[in-house]
């Protein structure tokens, strides 16, 4: 095996120098034991930077490595389609279909491809649901909550809940609309797959959500670039969020709109403006125990006026990157 020998290397939330890496391990550069292989990099090594929320039906997820981007979750998809895609390419985590009521959100979409839905008709079918993603390899549970249509009793959406959490799988809720943020955290749930839009949020129910549950940004959504309201009030909401102590996701919703099939700096940027240091976008953005890695070849900027351009450079490190090699020294 080799060691990675960077001009830098960011790991648990600080940046080191005169280090190797191999496996997960960070050692001083002097204890790399002498003749064994080491790949001297330029710039900082880091973390497998990723998005929290793309769809496969509507984004060439393979393409996305190419920007930057190490690995994805994709929320919602047609199950077979989006397995034997995460077969191809293990670092992709799925959540197989949306689960939603009879009618509701995302069935009465065009963008939504058949069999990317199962209608819940019972706690009973909620089971039998999160049984069959579970067993398609599903390792999240995809739930919409969405006001402008049907939603699932609040005894379905428990059930969903208490289900996944059998399988130790966390489950992320679609929440649009009033009352529909409540009703993922009264369910158990764990995570939302967008911060909060619609309206702003019950300082209490802020508070409370930031308790247990993690949001995932999707910020870059409204507007693309452009202010809206739409983008004012979730900025809002997560820095509220933020400030009771609520744990964040970096995700874009890929496919939703003119979003870069890459690390988005747009997206960082709304982060900043919510509040978060580079050194939060950082950790909002990495999984502790991934196995894969990023490289920003000029070095990691930590300066919040130039950090988003500056990480939206990142490079997934890959067998095709191969700077020169220095043995034994």
């Amino acid at each position: 095996m080799t060691w990675l020998v960077p001009d830098s290397l960011w790991w648990d939330g600080r940046l080191r120098t005169g280090v190797a890496l191999r496996d997960g391990r960070v050692v001083p550069l002097a204890d790399v034991p002498p003749g064994e292989e080491r790949l001297r990099l330029p710039g900082t090594v880091l973390p497998g930077l990723g998005d929290a929320h793309v769809h496969s039906a509507l984004v060439d997820v393979p393409t996305l490595r190419a920007g930057g981007l190490a690995y994805v979750w994709d929320l919602g998809g047609v199950p077979g389609k989006v397995a034997a895609l995460a077969a191809r390419h293990p670092w992709v985590r799925y959540a197989g279909p949306f689960l939603t009521a009879p009618g509701g959100y995302p069935t009465d979409r065009a963008w939504a491809p058949a069999g990317s839905c199962r209608e819940l008709r019972s706690a009973t079918d909620a089971g039998d649901a999160v049984g069959e993603a579970h067993a398609a390899g599903a390792t999240l549970i995809k739930v919409t909550a969405h006001a402008g249509g049907p939603l699932l009793p609040a005894a379905t959406l428990r059930a969903v809940v208490a289900a996944a959490h059998a399988f130790g799988l966390p489950v992320v809720v679609h929440a649009e609309g009033p009352g529909t943020v409540e009703a993922a955290y009264e369910s158990g749930a764990d995570l939302l797959a967008h911060t909060p839009w619609t309206e702003e949020l019950d300082d209490g129910l802020t508070r409370d959500c930031a308790g247990r549950m993690t949001w995932i940004s999707t910020l870059d959504i409204h507007g693309w670039g452009t202010p809206t309201p739409a983008r004012g009030t979730a900025i809002a909401n997560l820095r509220r969020f933020l400030g009771y102590g609520g744990k964040l996701r970096y995700g874009t919703d890929l496919g939703n709109g003119p979003l870069p099939p890459a690390i988005n700096p747009r997206e960082l940027r709304a982060l900043q403006e919510a509040g978060l240091t580079p050194q939060d976008v950082l950790a909002a953005m990495t999984e502790p125990g991934r196995p894969e890695l990023s490289w920003l070849p000029a070095g990691l900027d930590l300066d919040p006026a130039t950090f988003a351009e500056s990480l939206a450079t990142a490079r997934v490190l890959g067998p095709e990157v191969r700077p020169r090699h220095i043995v034994g020294q």
